[in-house]
């Protein structure tokens, strides 16, 4: 084999290479070549990826970069060069000093040159051409652009100085041909050029995709490129159909007159290797005081701190401290231990909010007992070794919570101290996910966006789920593709392009700290924001050695603390939220929370936790109702339990709380393990502890066989059940029959621990947001005005949360309190009154403009007219959108007129300070300074009189100015009927900020109900009429799609204002907010006594019909939200309210069979339990939609049971609602 491919851009060259690494790797092994290129535009995102599966394969990685050249300076900014903005310019690395200086250009490109792509220039190529080996490119290259105009001199000093810059044997003229006229005329110049300097030629393929066949994918991904379609003449091509994987015998084909050009390839590949080291750890080195080295100061603090936090167990708990650092010393990690000690303790000093603890590292005794973290791991039974295992050489991950609005201080210290080269934030990529890269290529495609939908809504919405894992899971889905044909060639397309990256962003909280400045270990990137970022991912930069941090901004932090302060301000009372297990007097005057009190766990119990950290979605506030936690124990298992596939614990978890004498253990040894979660297994700890406490494994080894069960590693859970039960004398595994546990007992422990292992959670990062959690709930008891305005003043910028809030602040009997110029604070303030809203969260009034308001109040005292207030704030930058938001907003009450008085003059108040300020500054008297104070007053701007605006004019100002309705609502008159009625308020159609998904389910039935606040008139292809409203109600808004035929039904309510309720399904895609699609309106009146039913009509098929939605003669078990596997998606289906009827069918065909007559049965039964249909061969379920849901009665079940057998009938009580 004498041919190598040189120029190929992969899956990293966004949203223009589809050719997927691992596929390019595996095509280029059966072409029989021993070596290939990566030289994707501009960046270097894939090198590594590229090279371990080129490693991986016998194959040898040459690692490169097509990078931009600017024509002049990379500093320059301007666009005048037309087409030759840059050129393109192919650089390999040939050895390791290449493979450096490579990442130095390429991170300068974006650090330096970045104008639209990042660019270049000679003098970086001069400065880092040593180990390179450069290649002339495409027709963007600066050769060949001068031979396309004909410019053939140009073209040869340019290639010529290009030969100067890189050196004889450096630098190739490289010859494509794609079928492109231009080639040919650029191939004759090439080789001339070759035989006039002697240079030799290179002959390449631009590779963008890896077989023939994926020139269509690759099409439709360049239409996602440019926003295009396919039926779009205008656009962007890879004409021909050329640029894929090509064998040896294609090149020799394509370039018969250049046999040299093709041998060249492998001649250049053979020179090129670069050796990437992995796994050899690259901390920066911490410096320490006088006198001491790491290790020494790192045992100082750890033992002044075991002192410190347990006076009275030092000499019991040592043993273990000194375990711990011998593990550390051992591993080479005493730095990274004084790193992160160092920024947590410069946070703590500086009144930086840190979180208790995050993840395993809570676990650890040298984290507590140096302050990394704040949670006692003796009490809580929490591991060292689930943190750092011994037995397994990684670097230790803590990830620490921040205060988020002071996150960025912790930051700017780590920057300071190691160099602002040497900190850098991580780059991650999005995906063209399996749902969207359908919806995407439908798009490209213009095939109809329902269509689409409905083909992306069948595949399950669970983690890491691809098309072909749905195609298995969904027999509908795979049903559609084998034989509909379109929905056949958009599931191919979307194959070929599912998981691309299609752009970049910044990791959240990721920091990596090196030795040197970064661009010695990675390239370096520039985010959308101008930030500078890596150009490899988290777990990249980990692999590489390299120091990897996460700051995470926690908002919950930033109300503990805000409300904390509140609390001293109004009470004279220091709450210490830090100290949490022990008390070391550093402020005697501090309350210390009481993490038993009965009080503040019965107040969690009744499910009233709107603003309690991880317990506010509404199924965890259902699960504590029933729950009842009595310690912090129990919410720590709650965090852990309310999770898709732990749920199903949950009920055996409460009993066993409620009914200890109906807990048993299989073994007595598993007593003292599982005792705090009442016999069940809750965390991976515990995972751990049984085979050490039962079979003798050493903790390592525990942490080990934790990890192969949770990652489902079967070959390793069946090599260990051996060892587990039996022993390993070799690696000194006792084993559980040494131990005196029989055989039977000890494979029935392994079996519940393989079932459980798989979901169990990390005790160590449950225990540290339980106890944020308490933090909240506690403060939220105590002092809930303060906290509450904590709380609001957290999402001040989020309009609806606030709305959602303030009615929490309702129910709980606080009053929130209009904004005011001389009560009100920047932030939303407690007072003995209520909540006062905060003057920030007033649109078009910046922040500067609030705190100088409040700086004048509290240095002159109170506002006492609008005249007065716009006199003493003339010089700040009060304008008139200012003045006219205070007073709508109903900040200016205080003052001398009301809202339409003052709206009155406002405008002419201004002008009259403008008028008087620039006689002022011109040294002029005006006939008013010489009269009287008496007379002034005649002289003065008076009010008019008239009354103040009318309630809806108010409200409706307010809504204007601050996003929500504050002094009232035009619904709350019918809010009672407006409760009794609906099923789901506008919030539950919201994204959740932490979860990232809404409360419903794609295609759940629901009731809403509001006031109709925009309309929009769209018409269909057929010329049909439909709308799109916006329906707002007491917590926000809701998008309502209202389809031709329900709009002709009611186009006569779909008037702005009027009040409706609206029956419809939700329409959730990932990622976005939810909309109802409409199928039933009536106006408020109408509703008297709930919406009016919908005449039932028979269906072709069988069975009766309620309501409007879903498609005539299509079966409940067809139409509705998509099929799902019972261990797949279903899992993580949130239940309706009231119980489920599971019926079961063996096969699809018998289901068919029986459906007319089943639905029949199901008819006359009316209520809101779910029947769910089971096809036991296919393991696959479905829910039937809403509208055919009954009431369980011991009547309907025992006639099922005769119709479908006792084995095929079962009612499944519902005790909590799922997450989705």
């Amino acid at each position: 084999m004498s041919f190598a491919h040189l120029h190929v851009h992969t899956e990293y060259s966004l949203l223009d290479g589809s050719n997927k690494i691992k596929e390019y790797v595996k095509r280029i092994k059966e072409l029989g070549m021993t070596a290939g290129a990566i030289t994707d535009h501009g960046v270097m995102f894939g090198v590594i990826d590229f090279y371990k599966e080129a490693k991986k394969a016998g194959i040898n990685p040459v690692l490169g970069c097509e990078v931009y050249v600017a024509p002049n300076s990379r500093f320059d900014r301007e666009m005048s060069h037309g087409e030759d903005r840059y050129y393109h310019l192919v650089l390999l690395a040939e050895n390791n000093q290449g493979y450096q200086n490579l990442m130095k250009i390429v991170s300068k490109g974006f650090v330096e040159g970045y104008y639209y792509k990042p660019r270049v220039d000679m003098e970086l190529l001069e400065q880092y051409h040593e180990g390179l080996i450069a290649l002339s490119a495409c027709l963007a290259g600066e050769v060949q652009r001068y031979l396309v105009r004909g410019l053939y001199d140009e073209a040869k000093k340019t290639a010529q100085r290009y030969e100067a810059c890189f050196g004889k044997g450096n630098y190739f003229l490289e010859l494509q041909d794609h079928g492109i006229p231009d080639q040919k005329t650029v191939n004759a110049g090439l080789m001339r050029l070759s035989q006039e300097l002697g240079i030799e030629l290179v002959a390449t393929n631009d590779v963008h995709y890896t077989y023939a066949e994926d020139w269509e994918a690759h099409d439709i991904l360049l239409c996602l490129q440019t926003g295009k379609k396919l039926s779009d003449e205008n656009r962007m091509r890879y004409e021909g159909g050329q640029y894929y994987v090509k064998s040896e015998e294609e090149m020799r084909a394509l370039f018969p007159y250049a046999a040299q050009a093709i041998e060249n390839t492998q001649k250049i590949a053979d020179r090129c290797h670069v050796e990437i080291e992995f796994g050899v750890t690259k901390l920066p080195h911490f410096t320490v005081p006088d006198g001491y080295d790491s290790w020494t100061y790192l045992n100082k603090l750890c033992h002044e701190g075991l002192i410190q936090r347990y006076p009275d167990r030092h000499d019991e708990l040592l043993p273990q401290l000194d375990y711990e650092l011998s593990v550390i010393q051992k591993m080479g990690y005493v730095d990274y231990f004084l790193i992160v000690w160092d920024f947590i303790n410069y946070a703590r000093t500086h009144g930086i909010p840190v979180g208790p603890g995050r993840g395993s590292a809570a676990g650890s005794l040298v984290s507590y007992t140096t302050g990394i973290t704040n949670i006692d791991p003796i009490r809580y039974n929490l591991l060292f070794e689930r943190f750092l295992n011994p037995e397994r050489v990684t670097m230790p991950d803590i990830d620490i919570d921040f205060c988020y609005e002071r996150r960025s201080e912790v930051i700017d210290y780590v920057i300071g101290k190691y160099g602002k080269d040497c900190v850098t934030q991580i780059v991650t990529f999005g995906t063209l996910a399996a749902r969207g890269v359908i919806r995407d290529v439908g798009r490209v495609m213009d095939l109809p966006y329902n269509f689409c939908d409905t083909i992306a809504k069948n595949i399950p919405n669970e983690l890491n789920i691809t098309i072909d894992k749905a195609l298995t899971m969904n027999p509908e889905l795979r049903t559609m593709y084998e034989t509909d044909d379109t929905v056949h060639t958009l599931i191919d397309m979307a194959k070929r392009l599912e998981g691309l990256p299609r752009h970049t962003s910044m990791h959240a909280a990721g920091v990596v700290i090196s030795q040197k400045a970064m661009d010695e270990y990675v390239p370096l990137s520039r985010a959308s924001d101008g930030t500078i970022t890596t150009q490899f991912v988290m777990t990249t930069i980990e692999e590489l050695g390299l120091l990897k941090m996460d700051f995470l901004g926690l908002r919950t932090l930033t109300v503990i603390k805000d409300a904390v302060a509140l609390v001293e301000k109004n009470h004279g009372v220091r709450i210490d939220v830090d100290h949490i297990d022990y008390n070391d007097n550093s402020d005697p005057d501090a309350i210390q929370i009481d993490y038993g009190d009965k009080k503040v766990l019965d107040a969690i119990g009744t499910g009233k936790c709107e603003g309690v950290f991880q317990l506010e979605s509404a199924g965890m506030k259902n699960f504590m109702k029933e729950l009842k936690p009595q310690s912090l124990e129990d919410v720590i298992a709650g965090i852990s339990l309310y999770r898709p596939g732990p749920m199903d614990f949950i009920p055996k978890y409460i009993k066993g709380k409620n009914e200890p004498e109906s807990i048993t253990y299989t073994c007595k040894e598993l007593e003292p393990i599982l005792e705090p979660t009442y016999g069940c297994i809750v965390y991976q700890e515990q995972v751990m502890q049984i085979v050490q406490n039962l079979a003798g494994y050493s903790m390592g080894q525990a942490d080990n066989i934790r990890r192969a069960m949770s990652k489902k590693k079967q070959y390793v859970i069946d090599a260990e059940r051996h060892n587990f039960v039996y022993g390993n004398e070799e690696q000194g595994i006792k084993g559980c029959i040494v131990n005196g546990i029989s055989e039977k007992a000890a494979n029935e422990i392994y079996d519940s621990m393989v079932d459980f292992a798989k979901y169990a959670f990390n005790k160590s990062h449950a225990a540290a947001y339980a106890v944020v959690a308490y933090q909240t709930a506690y403060l939220k008891y105590y002092y809930p005005v303060e906290f509450m305005a904590a709380l609001m003043t957290s999402v001040i910028d989020n309009p609806r949360k606030v709305a959602e809030y303030i009615y929490t602040c309702r129910q709980m009997g606080i009053k929130v309190l209009a904004p005011d110029i001389n009560e009100g604070e920047g932030r939303f303030s407690a007072t003995k009154d209520g909540i006062r809203y905060g003057l920030y969260a007033i649109k078009s009034i910046g922040r500067s403009v609030v705190d100088a308001i409040i700086a004048e109040r509290n240095q002159n005292g109170p506002y006492r007219t609008l005249q007065n207030f716009i006199e003493r704030v003339a010089d700040s930058e009060v304008n008139k959108r200012t003045v006219e938001n205070l007073i709508k907003s109903g900040a200016c009450d205080t003052l001398d007129g009301n809202r339409q008085q003052m709206m009155m003059v406002y405008n002419a108040l201004m002008d009259q300070q403008v008028q008087t300020k620039k006689k002022s500054l011109a040294g002029q008297m005006s006939l008013f300074d010489l009269v009287s104070e008496e007379e002034k007053k005649a002289y003065e701007i008076q009010y008019p009189n008239v009354g103040e605006y009318s309630k809806e004019i108010k409200l409706g100002f307010e809504k204007e100015v601050i996003g929500i309705y504050l002094t009232g609502h035009p619904l709350e008159e019918y809010e009672e009927k407006w409760r009794r009625i609906i099923s789901a308020v506008t919030s539950d159609f919201l994204l959740d900020e932490e979860s990232g998904e809404v409360k419903l389910r794609d295609n759940q039935k629901v009731i809403i109900g509001g006031m109709i606040t925009e309309k929009t008139i769209k018409y269909t292809k057929n010329n049909k009429t439909m709308a799109f409203l916006t329906l707002e109600d007491l917590f926000g808004t809701v998008e309502v799609i209202v389809f031709p035929g329900e709009y002709e039904r009611y186009h006569t309510l779909l008037n702005e204002d009027e009040k409706v309720f609206i029956r419809g399904h939700a329409n959730v895609e990932e990622d976005k907010n939810a909309k109802i699609v409409c199928e039933q309106i009536c106006t408020f009146e109408q509703a008297e006594n709930g919406m009016p039913q919908e005449q039932r009509t028979y269906r072709q098929g069988g069975g009766y019909r309620r309501g409007a939605g879903g498609n005539a003669g299509s079966s409940p078990a067809s139409a509705g939200d998509g099929g799902s596997s019972r261990g797949g998606a279903a899992a993580q289906v949130p239940a309706r309210r009231g119980d489920e009827l599971w019926l079961q069918f063996e096969t699809k065909e018998a289901f068919a069979e029986k459906e007319k007559e089943l639905y029949a049965m199901l008819h006359d039964s009316d209520g809101k339990d779910t029947v769910v249909i089971y096809i036991s061969s296919v393991k696959a379920m479905k829910r039937l939609p809403e509208n055919y849901s009954i009431c369980i009665e011991p009547e309907i079940v025992n006639n099922l049971t005769k119709f479908l057998g006792e084995n095929n009938v079962k009612v499944v009580k519902k005790s909590i609602e799922k997450k989705p």
